[in-house]
């Protein structure tokens, strides 16, 4: 079985053949879903041998794993530049998870994408836990701007207020599969997601 290498172990071509792995297989879910990206069509299109694209990512599960951790960067990226200005906890974070669901809600497949790899348990990588550690952050004033030196705060993931963090992301992930079911718009999410951050997070 082909083992996945270390990102930080890569040099810096294969990072680049790595990138260009994810950008294609982004591609393809885009137009045609989780189905789209057969590792065969994504080998071809992103000009690498089937072998080397599964030295890089052993499972499709991996490769979707890729695509949506790309996208967390890029929420992440965004919410450093321009961090939600609410004046509560639970305000900051409906904030990360509404840009998150108007992100995802650009291009649905991928949001489909992360779903599912949300919620297949052959997932090596917990997503949910990164977008738990997010939300905590911005809620509790302890994510970095841009500009400033790097270093996690160190997260208690046992701590109350990160378990009820993350129960906030489990409702959103839930509210998100609704409106990817069409029996939700986005602001009846907001409005559902207010309620349901006002409540877990009023010890914040």
């Amino acid at each position: 079985m082909a083992v996945q290498a270390p990102i930080g172990t890569m040099s810096r071509s294969q990072t680049q053949r790595r990138k260009r792995i994810v950008q294609t297989a982004a591609a393809l879910a885009v137009r045609g879903g989780v189905e789209a990206m057969q590792m065969r069509s994504v080998a071809e299109r992103a000009g690498v041998a089937l072998g080397t694209l599964y030295r890089y990512f052993p499972s499709k599960m991996d490769l979707v794993v890729a695509v949506v951790t790309e996208e967390l960067d890029l929420l992440e990226g965004g919410i450093v530049r321009r961090p939600p200005t609410a004046d509560t906890p639970a305000g900051r974070a409906v904030d990360v998870l509404l840009r998150a669901t108007r992100g995802l809600m650009r291009e649905p497949e991928l949001a489909d994408a992360l779903v599912r790899s949300l919620i297949m348990a052959e997932v090596k990588i917990e997503l949910d836990v990164r977008i738990t550690d997010l939300v905590w952050r911005v809620a509790t004033g302890s994510l970095a701007v841009e500009g400033a030196e790097e270093g996690d705060p160190d997260i208690d993931r046992e701590g109350v207020g990160y378990v009820l963090a993350g129960s906030l992301t489990s409702v959103w992930i839930f509210e998100l599969v609704e409106v990817l079911k069409g029996r939700r718009d986005v602001d009846e999410v907001e409005r559902r997601l207010h309620i349901a951050a006002e409540r877990l997070l009023a010890a914040f």
